[in-house]
């Protein structure tokens, strides 16, 4: 158990990188930024796999070996358990007075009357019983054996709960896809679509479903009062789709924690934002680059975005965009009412402005080597400046275009488009995990809830002929509630004298 325990801690303290370094297979897009701010460290973060921690080997490690501890720990408990429910109650304690729960009462009944109510008694109340009449001089009771088979199950379950998981890891894959919103814009599920795919290690091609869909309208519940004025409170996709080529087409209305599921495979809406519509014409006037351009909320209350376009095709030079869009711009005011940065005062595009510095020269796009749409590639490029030496940035409005200097060409800003973050996901192994989940849980109440106790009820006959019963409780739980111990031993003794009229003197003690 030690060991195991050991194991939990190292699988705890492993898991903290995946969580402060940005993930592969969560948000690629962050990787690659702290790569660039990163240059020194990431080569080696690589090689540490800490960009992928949780498929990384020596995180693998830790949790086989603890669900090899796991096993080990429970095998020989079976084995104790086994014993334990073939095991009889042990016989009475000489002293039932001393225990810490305990009282007595004087009768004229013969003894073994009152051991075989006794006997009936517990057994009502599903004690488990050893009594022999005629041989036995006490009654002895067992309860709780349940306890240790919550704990047990408990345990069972976090493997199984481990199995699932290893098996979505190992079969299934998990995906994410920028769709623009639209009839013109869809999706196939296939490889080459995704944005961004994670695979498990024994993944097979051949089990993605030949499902495709398209986004044809998008609403959004802005939030206008409080502090959170200017969020998305509730926003929804409504999906055209078809489970097979040249299948039926339905509708689903797609919002998020309501995935689409298609056979093994859920589609969830995780997130959204703006995609401003831009055309490059260069300097003969031919139009380098036009269409939606993806911008990444920096501001999830303002959706504040940062996004990037380029033109590798633009002559006399290649051509960058680089800057900020505004869906409600406003300049930002200090405690003294000064104008300070550009910001967006609320989410809904009621003023939409975008603002970028442009950039000319090798931005690295016609090397053959890959890169990231959301990264401008400055390392060979120039920044175009003014006359005075500050750098050159345009500020547009829908229907506003920019002459750029050195006739480089024109820059339209024509309007807006939305998109939405799509991830698609297949989990083998989620039903699994989820019943061992559920299967969990109840161990974990049996284990809590259930009270391992025992209990005694001795008959003999006094030097007066009466007959003195005396009836005593031992909880074997730690943390018992001596009220509910006293309560119990009180019912006993009531349901004792239940099916007797003869008149009984009682003297009851309970310590705690």
């Amino acid at each position: 158990m030690r060991t195991a325990l050991v194991l939990l801690l190292l699988l705890a303290l492993a898991a903290i990188p995946g969580s402060v370094i940005p993930q592969e297979n969560i948000d690629s897009l962050a990787v690659s930024q702290w790569r660039d701010d990163h240059p020194r460290l990431a080569p080696i973060w690589d090689r540490l796999d800490l960009f992928s921690v949780y498929g990384s080997v020596w995180f693998a490690a830790i949790y086989i070996l603890l669900m090899i501890s796991l096993v080990g720990c429970i095998i020989p408990r079976l084995f104790v358990y086994y014993r334990a429910l073939r095991a009889k109650p042990p016989k009475a304690p000489r002293h039932l007075s001393r225990l810490p729960e305990s009282t007595s009462y004087t009768t004229d009944e013969d003894p073994d009357a009152v051991l075989a109510r006794a006997a009936r008694v517990m057994k009502g109340r599903r004690f488990r019983v050893l009594y022999v009449e005629g041989e036995s001089d006490a009654v002895a009771a067992e309860r709780g054996h349940l306890r240790e088979a919550g704990n047990l199950v408990f345990h069972l379950a976090v493997i199984v709960v481990l199995v699932g998981v290893a098996a979505g890891s190992l079969f299934g894959y998990k995906g994410g896809v920028i769709l623009l919103n639209g009839d013109d814009y869809g999706f196939s599920n296939n490889l080459t679509q995704y944005d961004d795919f994670a695979p498990g290690a024994l993944f097979d091609p051949d089990v993605m479903e030949p499902f495709s869909f398209s986004i044809t309208d998008f609403d959004v519940d802005w939030l206008t009062e409080g502090k959170r004025a200017g969020m998305a409170r509730e926003f929804v996709a409504k999906l055209d789709y078809t489970t097979e080529p040249g299948g039926e087409d339905k509708t689903y209305d797609l919002k998020v924690n309501h995935p689409l599921s298609i056979g093994g495979t859920d589609v969830f809406l995780i997130g959204h934002g703006y995609a401003p519509v831009i055309t490059i014409r260069d300097g003969e006037g031919e139009v380098a680059k036009s269409g939606p351009v993806v911008f990444l909320p920096t501001n999830a209350q303002t959706f504040e975005s940062f996004g990037v376009v380029k033109a590798p095709f633009a002559k006399p030079g290649q051509i960058g965009l680089e800057g900020a869009f505004y869906p409600t711009f406003a300049m930002g005011r200090d405690a003294d009412g000064n104008l300070t940065m550009p910001a967006s005062v609320f989410g809904e595009a009621l003023d939409p402005l975008i603002s970028m510095s442009l950039w000319t020269g090798d931005l690295g796009l016609q090397d053959g080597s890959a890169s990231s749409v959301y990264v401008l590639d400055k390392a060979d490029a120039t920044q175009v400046t003014k006359p005075n030496g500050q750098p050159y940035r345009m500020d547009l409005r829908p229907g506003e275009t920019a002459t750029l200097p050195d006739g480089l060409g024109t820059v339209t800003f024509d309007g807006l488009q939305r998109w939405n973050k799509i991830q698609v996901s297949r989990s083998p192994g989620s039903l699994v995990a989820l019943t061992g989940v559920v299967v969990a849980l109840l161990g974990l109440l049996g284990s809590l809830f259930v009270r391992p106790r025992r209990m005694w009820v001795r008959a003999r006959r006094q030097d007066d002929g009466t007959t003195l019963v005396e009836v005593a409780r031992l909880d074997r739980s730690s943390g018992g509630d001596p009220e509910d111990g006293a309560a119990e031993l009180g019912e006993v003794v009531a349901a004792l004298h239940e099916e007797t009229g003869v008149k009984t003197d009682s003297n009851r003690k309970d310590e705690s």
